[in-house]
């Protein structure tokens, strides 16, 4: 048998990793999409290094575009194997890669219109709406912990990350030779304390283990402090400053997060008058298969749902779909909170509520999860003094706010004690992907000092064989 490593190899996006039994079998761990590198991106997503038509199976950990964003491509490429994981990840990739689908349809016409002045050739979408619509036939949800056969010598079982709806190590039993490997792809992993979801659970002991390290450096803050910090920001810039507070999210789990908080606030009377603003049709979209899904859910907010039905939702909060009333923030007067996709302020309609407010020294930009060094989000959190957006330099006057622990992301201690379930000696072997390549180095140090041996860190497109 052998993996190779196709993606989020000595980087954090991309996720594809490709498992080829002995027996011909080929399984594909993830499907993600690289963000964050400009035009260089797209060629590096065009570029799968396997041919489409021979997967026969893809394990999805969970439904992030750097996990799932390439299905709708592979099918367009030929692909009609089945598409295994949870229900929760099924339910949200029938949106967000309909999202994808439609933002890159929309980015391509824009590029295509400035191609055509320059008189050249026109470019296509890598896929479309309707590409992402028909590959949700390939879909099979699985119950979190329930044993599901996909070939008779190739069991999966997903238990939960944490990270974020639906998201679960993939726990691969694969019989060859009359021997059981066992494989467990943990993908990114949560935080135990999560304000929505259950807590990461133990996953079964591994002979090969796929781990990530995107915080393999850093420690995080506690959620009360995040959350005071929050509620400090929000007075300090609506209230003291009369300013607007933008915080640019994912809309899938850090938008419904920091609603969550807000909403608590809310509730116990803590929350200045002040208009909320949910600006992401994307983020609508999940909040609904949140409320689907409470099964996800930790004990908290069940107990929190007997006496508010609605933990997103409250009187000062508005959502948006309508670009239209999109649009007319722009033209709000009154001290706000704009809380908009993407989280790493790459794309959607954060661009343009950071074009129309960050040089305000009044206002806020709050980061509240992680940001690729190579993207807008990065370059602002950093320092930079003036920034391009939509091709225009704006000097950055607004105020530049980061609270970690909102990251969906653990930090080193906590991603080794999630490890710490497993039985170190009878680990044959750790692949170390998903993170910067020093943040990746220097995770390892932390790991082989906690008795983990046998640690590999592979490159893109390099091949291992597993006995």
């Amino acid at each position: 048998m052998k993996i190779k490593f196709l993606g989020a190899a000595r980087e954090v996006t991309g996720s594809k990793f490709l498992i080829t039994t002995d027996s011909g079998k080929r399984l594909l761990l993830d499907c993600g999409m690289f963000q964050g590198k400009g035009l260089e991106t797209d060629g590096m997503n065009r570029d799968l290094g396997f041919d489409p038509e021979m997967i026969d199976h893809v394990i999805l950990t969970h439904a992030h575009i750097d996990h799932s964003g390439l299905i709708p491509y592979i099918y367009k490429r030929g692909f009609r194997g089945s598409i295994v994981c949870s229900n929760a990840t099924r339910d949200l990739c029938s949106i967000m890669l309909a999202d994808s689908g439609f933002i890159h349809e929309h980015d391509t016409y824009t590029f295509n219109k400035r191609r055509a002045k320059k008189g050249l050739p026109l470019v296509t979408p890598i896929y479309t709406k309707e590409d992402a619509a028909a590959c949700m036939s390939l879909f099979i949800g699985v119950p979190t912990e329930m044993n599901f056969r996909i070939h008779e010598d190739i069991k999966v079982r997903f238990t939960s990350t944490g990270h974020m709806l639906g998201s679960g190590v993939a726990n691969l039993q694969i019989i060859e030779n009359g021997q059981i490997k066992r494989i467990s792809y943990t993908s990114d992993i949560g935080r135990p304390a999560n304000r929505i979801l259950t807590p990461p659970a133990p996953f079964p002991q591994a002979d090969i283990i796929i781990t990530e390290a995107t915080y393999g450096d850093r420690l995080h803050h506690d959620n009360q402090a995040a959350e005071e910090e929050l509620l400090k920001v929000v007075i300090d810039t609506c209230v003291n400053k009369g300013g607007k507070l933008i915080i640019p999210a994912f809309s899938v789990g850090r938008t419904q997060e920091v609603v969550y908080t807000l909403n608590g606030f809310f509730n116990r009377g803590k929350l200045p008058r002040t208009d909320i603003f949910v600006d992401s049709p994307l983020a609508v979209n999940a909040t609904t298969v949140f409320r689907m899904h409470p099964e996800c859910f930790n004990k908290e907010v069940l107990h929190a749902m007997e006496t508010d039905s609605d933990p997103f939702g409250f009187n000062s909060l508005v959502y948006i779909t309508k670009q239209e009333d999109s649009k007319k923030l722009n033209d709000h007067k009154k001290p706000c909170i704009i809380i908009s996709a993407s989280g790493m302020m790459e794309a959607g309609r954060i661009k343009h509520h950071l074009a129309n407010n960050i040089s305000n020294p009044k206002n806020t930009i709050l980061a509240v999860g992680y940001c690729s060094p190579a993207t807008l989000g990065a370059r602002i959190l950093r320092g930079d003094k003036e920034v391009s957006i939509h091709g225009t330099i704006y000097p950055v006057n607004a105020d530049i706010r980061k609270i970690d622990a909102f990251s969906g992301h653990g930090d080193y201690t906590e991603m080794i004690s999630f490890l710490g379930c497993q039985d170190k000696s009878a680990i044959e072997k750790t692949f170390i992907v998903h993170g910067e390549y020093e943040t990746q180095k220097n995770y390892v140090a932390k790991l082989q000092k906690e008795g983990f041996k046998n640690i590999e860190i592979p490159a893109k497109g390099q091949e291992f064989n597993v006995l």
